[in-house]
């Protein structure tokens, strides 16, 4: 049996500004805004130095009201955000079935367990029918899980029973997590 305490403890332990406890007043708005493929833009422009877009990523909050902020102890800038902040780029994985255990890392670096406390969720586009498939980061942020490694998931879906349902989805650290209906992905 894979040990969960483990694997969580060689995760990257880097030191994240405390952004939800800071609240200064608003700032305004900042022409700054991350695209759906995950790049970084600034008054238009992509932002190319990824040390760069890792500082901002480490101020980077989701608040109650929808809007993604860029917070510092004295100052609170709104972004536009158009899909997700972040994007989940690789997967490792350990163990098999229910004692699976997956390991995410995003773009900015940022590496999580699937698992109670970073849930896997999937959204289909009602017009599209396209699955957009998404981890949980920490605070409000999730990251986009990237296509090639959607199709890894999918590779590693299973069908599970419970109360005489069927349900198609992937475990890991304990938990299934339902990712839709497998003649459709």
């Amino acid at each position: 049996m894979l040990d969960i305490q483990a694997i969580a403890a060689q995760l990257p332990k880097g030191k994240l500004p405390p952004v939800e406890s800071w609240h200064p007043d608003f700032s305004g708005d900042l022409d700054m805004r991350i695209s759906r493929d995950g790049t970084w833009h600034y008054l238009g422009s992509p932002i190319k130095r990824h040390r760069m877009v890792k500082m901002f990523a480490s101020i980077l909050r989701h608040d109650a009201d929808g809007r993604y902020y860029l917070v510092t102890p004295v100052e609170k800038f709104a972004i536009t955000v158009e899909d997700a902040p972040f994007h989940a780029v690789a997967m490792t994985v350990n163990g098999t079935g229910n004692e699976q255990i997956l390991t995410f890392r995003t773009n900015v670096d940022d590496e999580v367990m699937a698992g109670p406390d970073h849930p896997l969720r999937m959204e289909i586009n009602p017009e599209t029918e396209e699955p957009s498939p998404y981890v949980h980061i920490r605070g409000r942020l999730e990251a986009l899980i990237n296509r090639a490694t959607f199709y890894d998931l999918v590779d590693l879906a299973v069908e599970e029973s419970h109360d005489g349902e069927t349900r198609f989805g992937i475990w890991s650290a304990g938990v299934f997590f339902p990712i839709g209906d497998p003649g459709r992905i």
